[in-house]
């Protein structure tokens, strides 16, 4: 099923007699939830722009890249960096609005913008009743429904359909510079990171790719840039060498160093300070990123990397892996799981969205 208007997406949700597997572009989906599918691609277009405003409102459907490309014409971008998981995942297909917010899809400039959710001002969602709901609004002033327009973000479609989305925007700065520091260990380079990211020199990305480097980025306006690149440099070189590097962003976002790669793919949020520590016990290649509060890990094909690194402070979820037994979200403590059971009984009374995906 791929309806075009909320109406239908409703009507659809009223009639339904069994479990809804809700799909956007298919590009970052995890896991394989049952039921009839149910795409959103074809809630296309974008409803709302104002550059001065600095605001856009989109149909759930909408391509990301045409989002992308209209915003890059007025020299504005969403935020938050929004990966490209298709080589990762070994996906087809074109990425949309509603899939990212439904993943709170972000990349590496998370840790100075926020993520997806801390962009969005606004939905629009069907949820298991057929009831058309509305959150939020289309300015950043308005903070009505805050919480629940942030509960749809990262739900991944368990609560409701989404129908329409609203950003808020930032403008693309006019320079940008990424420092590099070589031959670090993961304690060296989460120290390094850390340094940076206390400083007052505004770094929009933190991350080590062993092997290749550590990676800082510094974006403004092009005096600012030459000047804060020139003090974070100096404030770095007792950890090594500095130098400017081509920009490794767009590979870190993307994850590149394990496309294609045979294994399993997980994705840890973890406290920065333990990133070292539990590096040595994942085994595995690795990549850090949110100077060490996220890390990604390739192990070898079935690996539980939850069992393996027990007890930790934090989450690991599985993006990519065959064995079903293993559940690719993070069990949660039963106070938590209790909450998250009484919102899809509210939001979802007849369990049709995405049944048992994030349970």
């Amino acid at each position: 099923m791929r309806p075009e208007t909320e109406e239908h997406v409703a009507e659809l949700v009223r009639e339904a007699r069994g479990p809804l597997a809700i799909v956007g572009g298919g590009t970052r989906g995890i896991g394989r939830p049952a039921g009839e599918r149910l795409e959103t691609a074809g809630l296309t277009g974008i409803r709302l722009y104002e550059p001065g405003a600095l605001t856009l409102v989109a149909g759930a459907g909408t391509a990301l890249a045409e989002v992308e490309a209209t915003l890059a014409r007025e020299g504005q971008r969403l935020p938050f960096e929004v990966p490209d998981l298709r080589g990762l995942l070994g996906r087809e297909g074109s990425s949309t609005l509603g899939g990212v917010v439904a993943a709170n899809a972000s990349g590496p400039r998370r840790i100075q913008a926020g993520a997806c959710r801390d962009s969005l001002i606004g939905v629009r969602f069907v949820d298991g009743t057929g009831t058309v709901i509305r959150n939020g609004g289309r300015v950043m002033k308005n903070v009505t429904g805050y919480d629940l327009v942030k509960l749809m973000a990262g739900s991944h479609g368990t609560l409701g359909v989404l129908t329409e989305v609203a950003f808020k925007l930032l403008p693309v700065p006019e320079a940008e510079t990424t420092l590099a520091l070589a031959g670090l260990s993961a304690g060296q380079a989460v120290a390094a990171m850390s340094v940076a990211l206390g400083s007052p020199f505004e770094v929009s990305g933190a991350a080590h790719w062993p092997g290749r480097g550590t990676f800082l980025r510094i974006e403004g306006f092009a005096a600012s840039v030459e000047y804060r690149a020139g003090r974070l440099s100096a404030l770095l070189s007792d950890f090594a060498a500095v130098e400017r590097v081509e920009s490794p962003w767009p590979a870190i976002r993307d994850v590149m160093p394990f496309h294609g790669r045979d294994g399993d793919v997980w994705r840890l949020s973890v406290k920065p300070s333990d990133a070292p520590g539990l590096a040595a016990r994942i085994g595995g290649e690795l990549l850090f990123d949110w100077g060490g509060g996220l890390i990604w890990a390739l192990v070898e094909p079935g690996t539980d990397l939850r069992a393996r690194i027990a007890p930790f402070a934090g989450h690991a979820t599985r993006l990519r892996g065959s064995d079903t037994r293993i559940p690719a979200f993070q069990p949660e403590p039963p106070p938590l799981a209790a909450i998250a059971a009484g919102l899809r009984a509210k939001f979802d009374p007849r369990g049709l969205f995405n049944p048992g995906l994030m349970a």
